[in-house]
């Protein structure tokens, strides 16, 4: 591709004025000589996102963001450069002339842009005959059946693909594309690969058809329904594979989802093409689907770029469950926290809707827990869990869940909720963890991708608060005695949080404060990742009063210890497997937290 000359650029952001760009998408508020409008980049409720006509550039004073007309492209669009370019020159009818052309390049970019084109007629043609077809009668009753209007339909390009393909290949034709751009196209194959003269396949017939599009709008393939129960071809057929077209890097919805996925702060995830419409026109249009494959890697990273946040709307049946598994894990990976809503047994989302109405999804979905809570209520019931085999394979199974979670303060937090739920000890639940990751080692590694003469040292984890007090017992002498005399009540809280036995040692070893040659001499004689660890640390300054900072830190690290302990009891308490004395138990010891709770909150 040609370089586009930054004459152009200049040129294409003097015709652009930014209020009129931004003012497209939101409606503007006059402040003195500039605008001003809620930030789109970040949640807030008193404007702070600045426009000024005179520079034309706008500043968020909220989060930072800034830049002109071309950055704002960028961002909101999540566009690449060039595209963002082009999409300005477009909008301002200026013609881009490129400095120099790689005939290989043009080659590549027009039979994309040919794929695009197809793709779009496609699109329109499948519509075409769903609405007027005499043939697809059945398909118009499907969506009948299922709800959806003719103004449904039409929003979301709805189509029917004729059973008599010809009717397809004339299309084509007629719109000058050949057999290999369908081919190209993933819309169809040779009927001989040693022959071409044989003529085509076509891929889609007597399907629904749903477009499927990038993240900025492009049809870049379809998804396809079969509609006859004596139909032999899976239930969705989706587009072959194509430079525009990967299942594994496209979700459904997601063009139209992204936007309100910013606004509401989080990603409703369903399974499948119709749940994800239905429930955009119930009004939760941050709504996205898969495309008959498991959430990827790539599909994980995708929704980080939209929102922080997922919940997942699965069917309540054990393939929906085993589903919102390998889902959860994706999404954790990439550090996206995932909460999960319990549909009943049998349903989805466009059922549960139609029998119970929009308000009472709405409910389920503010009742959504934290995944692991929700895939506890689900299963409990159904182990015994004084069975140690049992609840050992309970463990096992949820270890393989935990060990990808990226947020390490996260990943111990819930070790230790779960390790109340299933009354098991949290040094042996960490102990499954930990067997689990070096489990999936050993599935991953290969003699290509060890280097056998270097060891790769990762920093311990250790929490951030037992860090802060690493830090302050290193470089205070009075902090260190404080902590000293602290130890024995603090026994209980340090025993379950990471990194404690790196501060233990500290306290244990003493190396001098005032001499840098001894705290060095000290670093050099423990692990290295210990040493890593610490060496985060570093930067941070000494406070003027080392041991207020120490208890103010120890209170807060007490206070969440208890209370995530105190949280995890009252959820066991909903076990209907407890046994009186266990509830009594249980409520015996929520009532020694909520005490000391009690305590901490009046000493500090």
């Amino acid at each position: 591709m040609g370089r586009i000359p930054p004459e152009t650029i200049e040129q294409i952001l003097a015709a652009t004025d930014i209020v009129d760009l931004i003012g497209s998408y939101f409606p503007l508020k006059r402040s003195g000589a500039n605008f001003k409008i809620n930030c789109p980049f970040h949640g807030e409720k008193t404007p702070s996102f600045n426009i000024n006509p005179a520079g034309q550039y706008y500043k968020c004073f909220g989060c930072g963001e800034g830049g002109n007309a071309l950055s704002f492209l960028m961002e909101y669009e999540n566009l690449p450069f060039v595209d963002a370019v082009k999409k300005l020159a477009d909008r301002a009818s200026i013609i881009i002339i490129e400095d120099a052309h790689d005939p290989e390049s043009d080659r590549k970019r027009r039979k994309i842009s040919r794929i695009k084109e197809l793709n779009n007629k496609a699109a329109r043609f499948f519509h075409s005959q769903l609405l007027k077809n005499p043939d697809a009668e059945h398909a118009r009753g499907y969506l009948k059946s299922r709800g959806f209007t003719k103004e449904v339909a039409e929003k979301w390009l709805i189509g029917w693909a004729p059973r008599n393909s010809n009717l397809f290949l004339q299309m084509a034709r007629e719109s000058g594309f050949t057999g290999r751009e369908i081919v190209q196209a993933g819309l169809g194959g040779l009927q001989d690969k040693l022959n071409p003269r044989a003529g085509l396949w076509i891929k889609f017939y007597d399907q629904l058809t749903f477009p499927i599009h990038n993240d900025y709008g492009d049809v870049v393939g379809f998804s396809c329904r079969v509609l006859r129960a004596d139909d032999k071809r899976g239930k969705y057929i989706n587009t072959s594979d194509t430079p525009l077209f990967n299942k594994s890097k496209l979700l459904f919805a997601l063009d139209k989802a992204r936007r309100p996925m910013g606004k509401e702060k989080f990603a409703l995830i369903c399974e499948g093409q119709i749940d994800a419409i239905v429930l955009h026109e119930s009004g939760f249009e941050n709504t996205i689907a898969g495309l008959g494959t498991a959430l990827t890697e790539d599909h994980a990273r995708m929704i980080k770029r939209y929102t922080d946040r997922v919940v997942l709307c699965y069917d309540g049946d054990k393939a929906g469950l085993a589903a919102a598994d390998k889902t959860f894990k994706q999404l954790t990976a990439q550090g996206l926290p995932v909460k999960q809503m319990r549909l009943p047994q049998g349903d989805d989302p466009d059922t549960f809707i139609k029998s119970h109405g929009i308000e009472a999804f709405r409910e389920l979905l503010d009742q959504a827990k934290d995944y692991f809570d929700a895939k506890l209520d689900q299963e409990l019931p159904t182990v015994n869990l004084s069975s140690a085999s049992e609840r050992a394979k309970l463990m096992q199974d949820l270890a393989s869940s935990v060990m990808v979670m990226s947020d390490e303060l996260l990943r111990d937090a819930t070790i230790q909720n779960l390790a109340i739920r299933l009354r098991i000890g949290v040094a042996d639940f960490r102990k499954a963890v930990v067997a689990a990751k070096k489990d999936q080692s050993k599935f991953r590694d290969t003699p290509r991708a060890r280097d056998e003469t270097r060891e790769i040292v990762e920093p311990t984890p250790i929490d951030h608060l037992v860090a802060y007090l690493c830090h302050l017992a290193l470089n205070s002498e009075a902090a260190a005695e404080y902590l000293i005399e602290q130890l024995e009540s603090l026994s209980e809280c340090l025993e379950e949080t990471l990194g404690s036995d790196i501060l233990l040692d500290i306290l244990a070893k003493r190396p001098n404060p005032e001499n840098t040659a001894s705290k060095q001499a000290y670093l050099m004689t423990i692990p290295a990742g210990h040493r890593l660890a610490l060496e985060k640390t570093f930067s941070d300054g000494i406070p003027d009063d080392p041991v207020a900072s120490a208890s103010d830190t120890l209170a807060m690290l007490s206070a969440r210890f208890y209370q995530m302990k105190e949280k995890a009891l009252r959820s066991l308490l909903n076990d209907p497997n407890l046994s009186p004395q266990e509830i009594l138990k249980s409520v015996e010891e929520v009532k020694r937290l909520q005490s000391i709770l009690k305590d901490l909150d009046q000493r500090f």
